[in-house]
């Protein structure tokens, strides 16, 4: 047999997806939240000059317009010259010294009462941080150089919370200053507001905040001084043995404790609030919800007609420009189209989503069902991945709130009756048992377990343990209450 070594064309047909522009961006947009989507359309209006924006008008006004703009100069003078020929037989003459009482009359300017005209200077509100709130205390508390060039450090130290993240000997060599320059001039910005900052750990910071209310000889100020590990692990009874008091009386110190700020820098954080604005709404209307678009702010866009007369003008324009124009053209209707997809594809969404959660909305959390993104996207005929990106950094408002898309959907645990059951009922749940308890004798997770199988949960006493702490509910030692 012989071998031989040769080359073979053949012809592979394959078939595979490809991420064209236009799908990503529809991709893109359909992710995006409504308030990131306003600014990206706010700048395609700029970037693209076939784009314009669309005035809230009514159509019949728009239309009134219209015929106006193309309405001959003459006949417009003639209707003009008409008008006021009727005007001046139908209008009688103003006594215009009648009609104004006043010579204030003639401006816009209001009379107040009381005979006062007062005005108020509207100016923006800034924030003011930490380190700059703390500088000009310093400032003013010291006329010493040295001091005011190792408080301008130790202030630059401070983390947000207004601990100090160095050791004072760290301090001292950087700054290249004696140790007991260093603690003067931490002294005085322990003094400073807001009060606690400067401190090295949280006791510190508490027992600054006892001092500057000079509360330093209470029960708690010596519970936090003296006995804080204790304290921290709510060992109540060992405390009350060390200073001869009662347990329910440390517990008292506790609460005393509890309206100090463990964290007093952050009164002064230079991050902005951060504010939820619906991008979907829910609203009941009879016995049906009506699921729409809070979009009144999204620019609404139109492909300029100004432009087309350069596509269809013959020779009067280059092909140069006729071909730049035509690019921009299918930019607009492509931008325009994706926009009305992401429309349809959000309230089909949601849609969707009140029609399985309709007793959520009626009765509350504990009806809430669990429920999967591939459920939902079997039931609108899209892809998982679609449902996705719809529901990513979403929120709705509905009766019963303000919700992001994603709390609808959660796993289940199963009941003995064979329905699967929403864990975010069960926390709920969990939640409720604990608000109730008898605060002496609280319920531990076994307890805990042994009613919600009463109430027919199948559920292990590790997963209440898990919900307990993602909910931020601490245990029954920790709750106990003397």
């Amino acid at each position: 047999m012989e071998m031989k070594l040769g080359l073979q064309a053949r012809m592979l047909q394959t078939q595979k997806l490809v991420m064209t522009p236009q799908l990503q961006q529809a991709l893109r947009f359909l992710q995006m939240p409504t308030l990131e989507l306003q600014q990206v359309l706010k700048q395609e209006i700029l970037l693209n000059p076939v784009l314009e924006e669309v005035d809230e008008i009514l159509d019949g006004e728009e239309e009134e317009a219209e015929a106006r703009r193309e309405e001959p100069e003459g006949a417009a003078e003639g209707a003009k010259e008409d008008g006021d020929a009727q005007g001046e037989e139908k209008q009688p003459e103003i006594d215009w010294d009648e009609y104004f009482h006043s010579p204030q009359d003639y401006s816009y300017r209001r009379e107040q009462e009381g005979g006062r005209d007062e005005t108020y200077e509207r100016v923006l509100s800034t924030t003011v941080l930490l380190s700059e709130h703390l500088l000009s205390q310093l400032r003013i508390s010291t006329d010493d150089d040295e001091i005011l060039r190792i408080g301008e450090f130790l202030i630059g130290s401070l983390d947000e919370r207004g601990f100090l993240t160095l050791e004072l000997s760290e301090v001292a060599e950087s700054v290249r200053a004696g140790m007991e320059k260093v603690k003067e001039a931490l002294e005085l910005i322990q003094t400073f507001d807001p009060a606690g900052v400067g401190a090295a750990d949280l006791r510190e910071c508490l027992l600054l905040q006892f001092r500057s209310a000079g509360d330093d000889q209470s029960l708690a100020f010596r519970v936090v001084r003296d006995h804080f590990d204790d304290f921290v692990q709510n060992r109540y009874a060992e405390i009350a043995k060390k200073l001869k008091t009662t347990a329910g009386e440390i517990q008292d110190a506790s609460r005393e404790v509890g309206k100090l700020n463990p964290r007093p820098g952050m009164l002064y954080a230079d991050e902005d609030p951060r504010y939820i604005t619906p991008d979907l709404v829910v609203d009941r209307v009879g016995d049906e919800y009506v699921v729409y678009l809070n979009d009144q702010n999204v620019p609404r866009l139109r492909v300029s007609r100004t432009y087309e007369k350069y596509i269809t003008g013959g020779n009067s324009t280059d092909s140069t420009t006729k071909e730049y124009i035509r690019s921009k053209l299918n930019a607009a209707n492509q931008l325009i189209n994706t926009i009305e997809r992401r429309r349809r594809t959000m309230v089909k969404v949601m849609k969707a989503i009140v029609d399985n959660q309709r007793e959520f909305l009626e009765k509350g959390i504990r009806f809430l069902k669990p429920m999967t993104l591939q459920q939902v996207a079997d039931e609108i005929g899209m892809h998982e991945s679609t449902v996705s990106r719809v529901t990513s950094s979403k929120y709705v408002q509905t009766p019963r709130g303000v919700f992001e898309l994603k709390f609808f959907f959660s796993s289940s645990i199963r009941s003995y009756s064979g329905e699967d059951v929403s864990t975010k009922g069960v926390k709920d749940r969990v939640r409720e048992l604990i608000e109730k308890e008898d605060k002496a004798r609280p319920l531990s997770d076994q307890k805990i377990v042994d009613l919600l199988k009463s109430e027919g949960f199948m559920i292990a006493r590790r997963t209440v343990a898990k919900y307990r702490e993602q909910m931020g509910l601490l245990s029954a030692r920790y709750r106990k209450q003397f």
